[in-house]
């Protein structure tokens, strides 16, 4: 849908071209209305007559995520402790999971972007994904209640707690960069942080420097989650003798 991200997407068209390859995908049935308001990005809002974003959608869908997460995880895992569980959660939640599972749908070029988005490439970056997807399951919850909405996180989110590569990036990871730094007499430490958007939507950037020398750089939605991802992807190379 980015190639007619240039004019104002027409509602029909859009169901008619999106709405099947969502639902294949997702299990779930959309309002055709409500699904173009959950892939407008506000960079195209703002290029087209301040039409209405996403935003208030994506905010809907990550509660309706975290309560659908959190019983699953409650019922599932009896034994656990409670910061088990939120470890588990924040894992198969962070925008870092949720962006993979985007790219696994092709949510990406199903997205309202403006101009400077596209050029930019923003059907592929984490936080876009990770929003939109949120949107989608609160305008699925909107739609068609709970049950629908547990249906696409059922498929596509609760499997996370399967795959290795997602749940390590929830691990505590600055503390493995800081045994390998400490091991290997590299230097000092320091995540360099920068972020971007409008302050109740910002997005951060963490790129690790070691010693002076530049290592990973990560994406996220705090400053927290970009500095334990660029560690994550840094601590290979680190720990290389």
């Amino acid at each position: 849908m980015t190639s007619s991200a240039h004019s104002k997407p027409n509602i029909s068209w859009a169901a008619e071209n999106t709405i099947e390859h969502l639902s294949k995908h997702l299990g779930v049935s959309f309002d055709p209305e409500m699904l173009r308001l959950a892939l407008t990005h506000r960079s195209y809002a703002f290029e087209h007559d301040g039409l209405p974003t996403n935003e208030r959608l994506e905010f809907l869908g990550d509660a309706v995520l975290g309560v659908l997460v959190t019983d699953y995880l409650y019922k599932t895992f009896t034994d656990e402790a409670e910061n088990e569980l939120a470890k588990k959660r924040a894992s198969i939640v962070s925008t870092f999971a949720l962006a993979y599972v985007a790219r696994g749908i092709d949510l990406g070029s199903h997205i309202f972007l403006g101009e400077g988005e596209i050029r930019t490439h923003g059907g592929n970056k984490d936080s876009i994904l990770a929003d939109t997807f949120e949107a989608l399951i609160g305008a699925t919850y909107l739609h068609a209640g709970f049950d629908a909405a547990w249906t696409i996180v059922k498929q596509h989110v609760i499997p996370l707690l399967d795959n290795e590569h997602i749940m390590g990036a929830g691990k505590d990871w600055k503390t493995q960069v800081q045994i390998a730094v400490d091991k290997n007499g590299l230097g000092p430490i320091e995540y360099r942080i920068e972020g971007t958007g409008p302050d109740h939507d910002r997005t951060f950037s963490a790129t690790l420097v070691v010693g002076g020398k530049s290592y990973a750089t990560a994406q996220a939605k705090t400053k927290k989650d970009a500095e334990r991802l660029a560690a994550w992807h840094s601590l290979s190379d680190i720990e290389k003798p």
